[in-house]
């Protein structure tokens, strides 16, 4: 069984500049529920098909599956108008590897950082430009703001 042990970080956009060249990625959910997320991807030449069990702390099951473009892309059409799209940058930070999703159109202005662990007690170092912590709060899940986008919170 996979597991996905992840924290999730806003990022402070006067403190983080992109030193990789970030990779557009769009996701739409085909289905979201409390217990289970099921998720398509498109990169510029890629499709996955993602289910992701309910979390637990800081954990959750992950399974991931590179598909077809041409079928990812339709089943983007399915997804209808709840789409996420970004761009997603990768760092290192004292040895360990950190995600940073730069969202665009109706999710624009929101940056978050993730950093997928061993363990949930594993220690690390936060960067500088971390803001806050936001692991747990659905508002920052991707499949959340699918279906409720950033530039409609209050």
């Amino acid at each position: 069984m996979a597991k996905e042990i992840e924290r999730k970080f806003l990022v402070d956009k006067t403190k983080w500049q992109a030193v990789s060249k970030g990779m557009l990625l769009s996701q739409g959910y085909l289905s979201a529920t409390e217990n289970t997320t099921v998720r398509v991807r498109t990169t510029a030449d890629k499709g996955f098909l993602t289910i992701k069990g309910k979390t637990q702390g800081f954990s959750r099951d992950e399974y991931e599956y590179i598909i077809p473009l041409q079928d990812a892309q339709e089943m983007l059409t399915m997804c209808s108008d709840k789409l996420v799209t970004k761009y997603r940058y990768t760092e290192k930070h004292n040895d360990m590897l950190w995600e940073i999703d730069v969202f665009t159109d109706k999710n624009e202005g929101l940056i978050i950082a993730e950093i997928e662990l061993t363990s949930e007690e594993q220690k690390f170092v936060l960067p500088d430009w971390v803001e806050k912590e936001v692991t747990g709060d659905i508002r920052y899940y991707n499949s959340f703001l699918a279906k409720t986008p950033f530039s409609t919170w209050e």
